[in-house]
């Protein structure tokens, strides 16, 4: 995974200006979820035939294992959901600096999709 080239300007739009909604949250205590949901179904598309949201670069952009992503598409939804477990304290407990998982999408904003083919 090289993230020179998922992050340079050069090589399309950020997943953030394409999507309509983007967020994280708690899936359980254990786990988060980031939720991105397109406009319509050509930018979704675009986003996931760019091949660009795998396993491998999310675990490169948290600290968690890239077996332990799961990435599914909603086609009815034009929308993609991630979900990993939480890097830290459950939700709730002590130490926990994001009970409600909702700030947590940051490392994915910046990455760049290149235009439809």
């Amino acid at each position: 995974m090289n993230l020179t080239t998922v992050f340079d300007p050069a090589s399309g739009d950020t997943i953030y200006d394409l999507a309509e909604v983007m967020r994280s949250k708690n899936a359980g205590p254990l786990y988060l979820t980031f939720d991105m949901i397109f406009p319509d179904a050509p930018t979704y598309r675009r986003v996931l035939d760019s091949g660009v949201l795998t396993p491998e670069l999310v675990s490169a952009l948290y600290p968690v294992v890239a077996s332990d992503v799961s990435i599914v598409s909603f086609d009815a939804a034009n929308a993609i959901k991630i979900t990993i477990p939480r890097t830290g304290p459950t939700s709730g407990a002590p130490g926990d600096r994001d009970v409600y998982g909702a700030q947590q999408h940051e490392p994915l904003i910046g990455i760049r999709i290149p235009p439809a083919r």
